[in-house]
């Protein structure tokens, strides 16, 4: 058999495994488990050993639903996929306003669920799950039914969740760190902002910016960035967009 013929490895392209018995665990007591445990402890603290110590079972008892341990990745990642939504009547909305408002519903998702930051760029199957490829689904009708083509929507859709995934994902990553050093992010700003400015004393433009920030609750400024980011794409989607009409 040649590497093109070598099956993908992810869970969404493994045949299901045949059982002689039921298991006393599910799939989905084992996801619902991992997601507390990386939510709790974050990713470098997830084992297969300790999430069976967690559900009072074996390692090998887990084996039996997934084959190791980036299949359950692929499985909880998935999951919290599953949070996010459009609109009952989505089809029937301004497509600009369901798209922001999913943008900023994945944002705080991944704020949410801060190890996101870690694997949302390592799981190159993730678009093979079903709350994924939901999600996908709806968001492409959104789109094109405001006039978008097909291609441009999943242009579009690619876009903004690339933006929202590479903002979000810096964000988590520095809320972990401050959590891990027992710092609010009020704290840290307090005390970086002054060496910052001290730093960039001789660069005139970063000086002004640095200033800016001088005072400002952190947070909000992540969210007005956030958001002012995210307009400027949604206005670019829209002077692009396809015009049926």
């Amino acid at each position: 058999m040649t590497a093109d013929d070598q099956p993908i490895p992810s869970v969404w392209t493994r045949p299901p495994r045949g059982r002689r018995e039921q298991p006393a665990l599910s799939r989905d007591q084992i996801v619902a488990e991992a997601i507390q445990l990386l939510d709790a402890e974050g990713l470098e603290a997830l084992s297969m050993r300790k999430l069976g110590t967690r559900l009072g079972a074996g390692a090998t008892s887990l084996y039996r639903h997934v084959a190791n341990k980036d299949e359950l990745i692929e499985l909880v990642l998935d999951e919290v996929y599953g949070e996010l939504h459009l609109p009952a009547d989505a089809g029937e909305a301004d497509w600009r306003e369901v798209t922001a408002e999913s943008a900023h519903a994945m944002r705080a998702m991944i704020l949410r669920h801060p190890w996101l930051a870690s694997v949302l760029s390592q799981v190159g199957t993730a678009y093979l799950g079903p709350n994924l490829m939901r999600l996908s689904e709806d968001m492409l009708t959104l789109l094109e039914s405001a006039g978008f083509t097909l291609k441009e929507g999943e242009n579009a859709m690619t876009t903004v969740f690339s933006y929202v995934i590479g903002i979000t994902s810096a964000e988590a990553a520095m809320l972990t760190t401050l959590t891990r050093n027992g710092r609010t992010e009020n704290e840290w700003a307090q005390q970086m902002i002054p060496a910052a400015q001290q730093a960039v004393a001789s660069y005139p433009r970063l000086s002004a910016l640095y200033a800016e920030y001088a005072g400002k609750d952190p947070k909000q400024t992540r969210d007005e960035d956030f958001t002012r980011g995210l307009d400027r794409i949604l206005d670019g989607l829209a002077a692009s967009r396809h015009d049926k009409g």
